[in-house]
């Protein structure tokens, strides 16, 4: 069957669905939608219907980028528009079908966002933050089952295939390299350029691989793509296997992943069956299959090397380069490696044109940014904005600002070895250049916003003991120099750290960037140099004054009970402490904690309840004023001290 026969079917039960008087629900069961109880609203959604004998359509789709609100349901109904309700459980999703479907009220107290412009919603319900965005990559997220292929056709899918075979595999070239499209994995190279050196190195068979191994922590944008919207990845494969002279790909996704893997898989067999993987693709003579393989988890395979080792079923470590991957890749053959937002982008840029995707970004930074905001803000999820936008305008307008009222500190962008940015650079446009010149880096799109009670130097320990125990030990420097730097840092956390650490911390960074052999090295020690950079007073109060300002190191804080706030008949802190860390002195009739049981879990903070706001933590615990420290807590008036 001819592609324009295969799309007009589709768009044909697509316009049916949509334009039909049925009513459409759609679930959002990515993972970060299952993990707030989204599976157990579509059970509670498909029980009603059948329950009350309607007629609806019901699908699963993936991931909308509102992970703050998630579960995450849209009902359309004719006479409405598209409604976007957050929070949702089975009993709110019960009460949806019974009110909205079956007697037209909308039940806008749960109303998180309109879809489309409308009459009937008022306009406060649209989505604050689309006005800032620019979805390319995410258009489809949420918008269609990523189980069907016909949804990806009917919204344009596979079109930029149909036309890219009618072109000649260097047309496809020039044109990717035109578009200035950079690898947007991290490091940012030229997909075209890559694409050039393969296509024209010796060698027999050309590879390409997709690298989806996301392990950078708070870092999940891959994986919404490829579990919310596959077949835009298999398209852009397809694409660039036929510029490059490729007959194979690989998909490599971490075995973490377990719906991406599902849904990528469903995917690979679903466009086998459309002709569109396979023996003479859309009746051409090209042929292209494409392989999911497993990782294992570790975080140096996403290096492109160790990624390749990792196929080839050897240990997972980089190697010297040159040869380049291009030259010199899968099975010692020449191989194209981009990361799954790179390879997404190839479709759009295929149908609409470089002169298209030029129009979006700065000079040197074309198109758009796929962020995951992760931390203390308040709509934590999938963003895509221009590259240009400034941090301060994505963590503020398109994230809503620091949760709980709190004081912004920094961000902490490009994944664990990515750098901490401060307020005062806040107004930087986010692109390749800006952020490397900050001393931070693009990275895949991991982004945690920190707030007034994050410990810089915590924050910097947290990171460098990440990558050091990822590292795959092959460079010394990276193996040994990281080991070094991780344990200064855990003595200035722990109150035994030394001014001449700071010096040595400093040149140990410089040294481990300089030696190391891959990426993971080089780039280990940004957020120690960032914070060393921006945040240096933390580290110095830390080691002079034997205080953490954030009250987060847990060595340099102790917990005191008020008690002229504590409340005499309340228990709740003694019943939640796990270690029996607190108990009652009655001849005072107050509570008190005993430092050498306490494990400073933070639950008795947590515990007591507001009106009172008994529980305090102070830094450093031994030097807190008035105070005489016993193994049963605090024996002084602590209101007179304080």
């Amino acid at each position: 069957m001819k592609f324009e026969e295969i799309k007009k079917q589709a768009q044909s039960r697509w316009r049916k669905i949509w334009n039909d008087q049925t009513p459409v629900i759609l679930v959002g069961t990515a993972t970060c939608g299952r993990a707030a109880g989204a599976l157990e609203v579509l059970q509670a959604i498909k029980d009603t219907v059948k329950k009350q004998n309607l007629n609806c359509l019901i699908y699963e789709v993936g991931c909308m980028g509102h992970c703050y609100a998630e579960p995450l349901v849209i009902l359309r109904k004719p006479g409405f528009p598209s409604i976007c309700y957050g929070h949702v459980n089975p009993v709110l999703a019960e009460n949806l079908i019974n009110h909205f479907i079956l007697n037209d009220d909308p039940c806008l107290e749960f109303v998180l966002g309109a879809l489309e412009e409308n009459d009937l919603i008022p306009s406060f319900f649209d989505f604050p933050r689309s006005k800032y965005e620019k979805r390319i990559l995410l258009k489809n997220c949420g918008h269609i089952n990523p189980e069907e292929i016909e949804h990806y056709i009917a919204k344009g899918g596979y079109e930029s295939l149909s036309k890219a075979l009618q072109m000649k595999p260097e047309e496809i070239v020039s044109e990717v390299k035109r578009s200035k499209l950079r690898g947007l994995g991290g490091a940012g190279f030229p997909a075209g350029e890559k694409w050039d050196v393969c296509r024209h190195s010796e060698g027999e068979p050309k590879y390409l691989i997709c690298n989806g191994d996301e392990g950078d922590p708070g870092a999940f944008m891959d994986r919404a793509i490829l579990e919310s919207d596959p077949h835009s990845v298999l398209e852009g494969m397809v694409i660039a296997g036929y510029a490059i002279g490729a007959r194979h790909g690989y998909i490599y996704v971490r075995a973490e992943y377990p719906l991406a893997v599902q849904r990528v898989q469903n995917a690979i067999h679903q466009a086998e069956e459309y002709k569109f993987l396979g023996e003479n693709i859309l009746g051409s003579n090209f042929n292209f299959d494409i392989k999911l393989f497993q990782g294992s988890g570790a975080f140096v395979c996403g290096e492109a090397t160790a990624l390749i080792a990792s196929i080839e079923g050897k240990p997972g470590m980089p190697r010297h380069r040159p040869p380049r991957v291009a030259v010199q890749g899968l099975f010692g053959k020449p191989t194209v490696l981009n990361n799954v937002k790179t390879l997404a982008y190839v479709p759009h840029i295929i149908k609409n044109g470089a002169d298209w995707f030029l129009q979006t970004g700065t000079e040197k930074s074309k198109g758009t940014a796929v962020f995951a905001l992760a931390g203390k803000v308040v709509n934590t999820g999938l963003v895509e904005v221009p590259m240009g936008t400034t941090l301060r305008q994505l963590i503020f307008q398109v994230g809503g600002g620091i949760t709980k009222g709190k004081r912004f500190k920094a961000v902490q962008i490009g994944g664990p070895s990515g750098g901490c940015l401060p307020e005062s650079v806040l107004d930087l446009p986010i692109d390749f250049d800006s952020l490397q010149e900050s001393g931070a880096m693009m990275g895949s799109g991991g982004m945690v916003v920190l707030d007034e009670d994050d410990c810089m130097v915590e924050v910097a320990r947290y990171f460098l003991d990440f990558t050091q125990k990822e590292s795959c030990g092959k460079c010394t420097l990276c193996r040994l120099g990281t080991k070094q730097m991780l344990d200064i840092l855990e003595d200035i956390t722990k109150g035994h750290g030394k001014m001449e650490d700071l010096e040595t911390l400093q040149e140990l960074a410089e040294d481990i960037k300089q030696g190391s052999l891959c990426g993971l090295g080089r780039t280990a020690p940004n957020p120690v140099l960032t914070t060393l950079q921006y945040f240096r007073e933390e580290y110095e109060v830390h080691i002079k004054e034997g205080r953490c300002p954030a009250l987060m190191c847990q060595t340099l804080i102790a917990y005191y009970i008020l008690p002229e706030k504590c409340a005499r008949g309340c228990d709740a802190c003694v019943g939640t402490c796990t270690v029996e860390a607190i108990s009652t002195d009655k001849k005072r009739r107050i509570k008190v904690i005993d430092q050498e049981k306490c494990v400073k879990c933070n639950t008795c903070v947590a515990a007591c309840p507001p009106q009172y706001d008994a529980v305090i933590k102070l830094s450093p615990p031994d030097q807190v004023p008035g105070f005489k420290i016993t193994s049963s807590g605090a024996e002084n008036d602590v209101s007179k001290s304080s």
